[in-house]
């Protein structure tokens, strides 16, 4: 079963602009391609920075500043000032930008969005060259599964292959993307490593583990010891 990753959901035609994009033109494309930020890249393709409509407001909001600088103002507050005083892309953007791997996993890209506080993220080769983006949305893409091709996998790939279980054994069930699982299986770890591998497929939103197990072999006691071949039926509450 293969873990998704950064590659498989980002957006490989991205717009970006030059350290030198003047401040209309960037304006422009955030119209034209209707999103709220683009990667800012060197003359080798090397992502140096984000340029997001929240920087671009700041020319619009310190307009009419009359007062200036303040002698204790914040350095977010001084940064921001002087961004409202760029006119290319290099003095507006904000920096180091927070990028990711293509091959990362998509929670970890989650997480990274999450820890920096952004909505995208620039997608970088080993060489830092910008290859594409991977947004909130992107995220989200595995959960537009249709649910026979999640049953499908679970099935195929937990079920059968990796769990070695009869599929006649186990009946599984897909509504909009929450799966059931019904039947009995061997042991209770086996019924719980089911259940978390199912977890695990692409665009599963719960599980809903009702499976039983013949022995449950979580439990270790001086009488299966000694008599290792015998079963407890139990199913779960």
């Amino acid at each position: 079963m293969r873990q998704l990753t950064v590659r498989d959901v980002m957006t490989a035609d991205v717009v970006w602009v030059q350290e030198d994009t003047p401040y209309r033109k960037i304006v422009e494309l955030l119209a034209e391609r209707q999103v709220s930020a683009v990667p800012v890249v060197d003359g080798f393709r090397r992502v140096v920075g984000v340029v997001s409509e929240a920087d671009l407001l700041h020319k619009i909001e310190f307009a009419s500043d009359e007062l200036g600088r303040r002698l204790f103002e914040r350095r977010s507050r001084r940064a921001a000032r002087a961004k409202a005083h760029g006119d290319v892309a290099v003095d507006l953007m904000s920096t180091p930008a927070a990028t990711i791997l293509p091959g990362a996993p998509l929670v970890t890209a989650a997480k990274r969005m999450e820890t920096e506080h952004v909505k995208r993220l620039p997608v970088i080769n080993d060489l830092g060259e910008l290859i594409g983006i991977v947004s909130r949305r992107d995220l989200l893409k595995p959960h537009l599964r249709p649910d026979p091709q999640i049953r499908d996998e679970v099935v195929d790939e937990v079920v059968r292959r990796i769990m070695l279980i009869d599929p006649v054994a186990v009946e599984v069930d897909v509504t909009g993307g929450v799966v059931t699982l019904r039947g009995t299986v061997d042991r209770r770890t086996t019924a719980a490593i089911t259940a978390r591998l199912t977890a695990a497929v692409p665009g599963v939103v719960s599980v809903v583990d009702q499976l039983g197990w013949d022995f449950d072999d979580t439990v270790d006691t001086d009488f299966y010891r000694s008599h290792p071949f015998s079963a407890s039926t139990r199913q779960p509450q």
